[in-house]
């Protein structure tokens, strides 16, 4: 059974950074291309970071430059290090695998981002 957890996920004012965690279980993850992905209120689910097996990375131009996406392999899990926040940022993430599966999808982590 896969179980993905998020976790790091909090409010913080404009400008401020956070690092999210998704441990995964019950994949081979050393060989996934692993994604986190997001939804604001109202929005439909958006990706936002990928990062394949050989580490190669790509980012939705809404964060390029700001959030940086990495893995470590020895502890099935996947990061996401934003910076610069922004208001827009404001959404419950994921993570999951690219492209997703929807049986995969966990409870996601809140960040909140506001003066």
């Amino acid at each position: 059974q896969v179980q993905l957890v998020e976790s790091g996920g909090a409010m913080v004012q404009p400008g401020g950074s956070l690092r999210l965690s998704c441990a995964a279980s019950g994949i081979i993850f050393s060989i996934k291309t692993m994604g986190w992905y997001r939804q604001a209120p109202g929005n439909q689910r958006e990706w936002v970071a990928i990062i394949t097996n050989g580490l190669s990375t790509n980012y939705a131009d809404s964060v390029k430059g700001r959030f940086t996406i990495s893995r470590d392999n020895a502890k099935n899990t996947v990061y996401l290090q934003m910076n610069s926040l922004k208001p827009e940022d404001t959404a419950v993430y994921y993570c999951n695998t690219y492209p997703a599966r929807d049986n995969y999808w966990g409870q996601g982590t809140q960040v909140t981002v506001s003066s």
